[in-house]
């Protein structure tokens, strides 16, 4: 029978991850001519090149892929059973990476992160980049969590696990003198011909809310398109125009930015995902943000539908 030596998959695994034998030997602490011998060994049980140079990196051959597959898969499950036969205390700060997808709200990411940073006992990092970037840094575990507001397309090819959290109608907002120039039309009719300052269409409000003017009937003037959610809103505090963001942070939109809300729609939805490469998660920090989260979309839902009934009732009279 053949049995697999996980030491030279280990050190293969570390290779592949960074690119290189200098970069895994400085990770692992061993010598390169350790991690070295350690990878042919693995290529001659395997019968199998795992590698194949392009200039000073090691590049994975197609095999190669299909073992990096494997052992990211095997080093999952070896994290999980540390987790739970491993359970001792630490006096050292829990490390949390998490990976903000550039088009999901700043505002919507802090809320997302808070039941982690009041854990007390957490080292949060945060990165910020496209999705299919950040996907490949969690499938490579240098990311705990992704959060995005689509989820894993199959374009990618990553395998993952997305968790929807959430999901909130548009508001729009705009500074006190464009809110004043649009107050004396009904919502959403003052869109059209209004200066609109809108995500980038890569995103998934934007398609959103492309689908809902046209099913409307609205043709608002696209003044700006904007990938960073930071930027589009400052864009608007300005007075460059109106801008959308998620109603679950209307609040906190028009509080830092000093903006007024000239109307909000439940019909166009922005949807939020926390994507992972562990579908039993074992990170106290990720499941406290995946609870609260939901926690959060709850109490708001349930507003929302109050809302609704409160509007319909002075409806009737």
């Amino acid at each position: 029978m053949d049995w697999l030596n996980y030491h030279h998959l280990m050190y293969f695994w570390a290779v592949a991850r960074h690119g290189g034998i200098a970069a895994a030997s400085r990770e692992l602490a061993i010598s390169e001519p350790t991690i070295s011998g350690q990878v042919k060994e693995l290529e001659r049980a395997l019968g199998e090149r795992l590698f194949t140079r392009s200039g000073r990196r090691l590049v994975l051959t197609d095999v190669g892929k299909v073992v990096y597959d494997y052992a990211s898969e095997i080093s999952s499950l070896g994290r999980e059973l540390l987790d739970t036969v491993k359970q001792r205390p630490t006096n050292r700060p829990l490390r949390l990476a998490v990976g903000i997808a550039d088009a999901l709200p700043k505002l919507v990411a802090r809320t997302l992160l808070e039941p982690a940073l009041r854990m007390g006992n957490v080292h949060l990092i945060c990165r910020e980049g496209r999705l299919e970037e950040l996907l490949v840094e969690l499938s490579s575990y240098r990311l705990d969590l992704v959060l995005s507001d689509q989820p894993a397309g199959e374009s990618v090819k990553v395998k993952s696990f997305s968790q929807l959290l959430g999901e909130s109608g548009v508001s729009f907002f705009a500074s006190a003198a464009v809110a004043r120039k649009l107050s004396t039309d009904a919502f959403p009719a003052l869109l059209s011909n209004a200066p609109l300052i809108l995500p980038t269409e890569h995103t998934a409000l934007r398609r959103a809310l492309d689908a809902w003017f046209s099913a409307r009937g609205v043709s608002p003037l696209l003044r700006a398109e904007v990938q960073d959610s930071a930027l589009l809103k400052t864009f608007g505090q300005s007075g460059f125009g109106v801008f959308p963001a998620p109603s679950i942070v209307e609040a906190d939109v028009c509080e830092q930015y000093g903006v007024a809300v000239v109307g909000r729609t439940d019909e166009a939805r922005e949807r939020f995902y926390a994507i992972s490469v562990e579908r039993k998660l074992r990170h106290p920090a990720v499941v406290a943000i995946i609870e609260g989260a939901r926690a959060q979309f709850t109490t708001f839902a349930t507003r929302t539908v109050d809302r609704g009934k409160r509007r319909t009732k002075r409806g009737k009279r």
